[in-house]
């Protein structure tokens, strides 16, 4: 594959809302399943890249919804994110099993979901079913929502903190 060519795929998984949801619906009408979970997936590591390969188990297609620079920054301090949205969703494209990436500006991925109607809605095991954004309205519309043990000693804000205690 020549390079451009790898752009070129790159480019074609990372998407906007409107174009995901008829890529999402064809998607459904040919009898694939589709997952969707979401995050800020700042400095990509063993932890996400297992939770998103369990993800992407649960069902035929994957997309990723992706908090955007300025929803990172509201919800985890000035400092965040590390990388640039353009730079992590990229990243999260080069994965194989990812199929879809859109980035979002609010706060909670709901619109997306209520969108998108994914058939399988997962968040790590640190939320609890009723407390995942989107659950009511995807089992409403008779889809599951699933919950996935994280790798234990591995998140993105202990790495940069380890960083941080290293330079000073």
């Amino acid at each position: 594959m020549m390079r451009s060519d790898i752009e070129k795929t790159l480019l074609s998984k990372i998407t906007d809302l409107l174009s995901l949801k008829s890529k999402a619906a064809a998607w459904q009408k040919e009898g694939k399943k589709v997952v969707f979970t979401n995050g800020v997936f700042d400095l990509l590591h063993i932890g996400h890249i297992t939770y998103l390969a369990k993800a992407s188990e649960m069902g035929d297609k994957l997309i990723i919804g992706l908090n955007s620079d300025s929803s990172v920054k509201r919800i985890k301090g000035e400092d965040r994110p590390v990388n640039d949205q353009n730079n992590r969703a990229a990243l999260l494209a080069a994965l194989f099993f990812v199929d879809a990436v859109v980035v979002f500006e609010d706060d909670t991925p709901l619109n997306l979901i209520s969108t998108l109607m994914p058939d399988v809605l997962v968040k790590g095991s640190d939320y609890s079913v009723e407390n995942i954004v989107g659950a009511k309205e995807v089992v409403a519309n008779g889809g599951e929502v699933k919950t996935i043990n994280f790798v234990e000693g591995y998140s993105s804000t202990s790495i940069i903190e380890k960083i941080r205690n290293q330079i000073t």
